[in-house]
């Protein structure tokens, strides 16, 4: 089996609606990806766990009220983190402003709220920047 280049964490298993649409897209371009639900304030140490060991390039984290899922990913790896708020209280704005306002150094790319297509499409298209057979036939599927 191919390693996994995308990692999707979901804080929840209310947000399978989300991580639907990421798995789609990704599924679509055939990225090996992978799933797992690791909540930052009730799995921390699984989340580290789990940030040390997996082989993927690129995290795409999904996350509602309080959102520290994406930051916490980014403060314990240097993978691209890929954040996509929630909507499960104040519109999803909750989520959004607690996923773009991290500090100086916790880089978390943002997408729009709910938007896992735009997660799984940004996903492709940085890893279409390596230099690799992935990237190649993930340029190729995209012209």
């Amino acid at each position: 089996m191919t390693e996994p280049v995308v990692a999707i964490i979901s804080g929840s298993k209310s947000d399978m609606e989300i991580v639907d649409k990421v798995v789609y897209v990704l599924k679509e371009y055939d990225v090996p990806h992978t799933f797992v639900v690791l909540s930052a304030h009730r799995n921390a140490k699984e989340l580290d766990e789990y940030l040390a060991k997996t082989p993927a390039k690129v995290i795409i984290a999904i996350a509602g009220l309080a959102a520290a899922l994406p930051g916490v990913c980014a403060s314990k790896t240097k993978k691209v983190v890929i954040g996509v708020p929630v909507s499960a209280k104040l519109g999803g704005m909750d989520a959004l402003l607690s996923i773009v306002q991290m500090p100086s150094g916790v880089p978390v790319a943002t997408v729009g709220i709910d938007n896992g297509k735009n997660a799984a499409h940004l996903a492709i298209r940085i890893l279409a920047t390596f230099e690799n057979e992935l990237g190649k036939n993930l340029l190729e599927k995209m012209i």
